[in-house]
């Protein structure tokens, strides 16, 4: 199944937040905003979004607030 452009997108952010191993306020907010803008997440976005709040309470990619 191909990746929706938002998907796409935020796939993009979660990477660099995974790469950086650390995301602050604002990016998460700008990746919450992508998920939501069709009013509807689909599974990739539900994978990728879970896939982050996983590495988060692990401690692999650090919220800077």
């Amino acid at each position: 199944m191909a990746y929706s452009e938002s998907a796409a997108r935020l796939k993009q952010m979660i990477e660099k937040a995974i790469e950086d191993h650390k995301i602050t306020r604002d990016e998460m907010d700008m990746i919450l905003t992508i998920a939501s803008e069709d009013s509807h997440i689909d599974p990739q976005e539900q994978a990728l979004l879970n896939q982050l709040q996983d590495m988060i309470e692990s401690k692999a990619v650090r919220l800077v607030l």
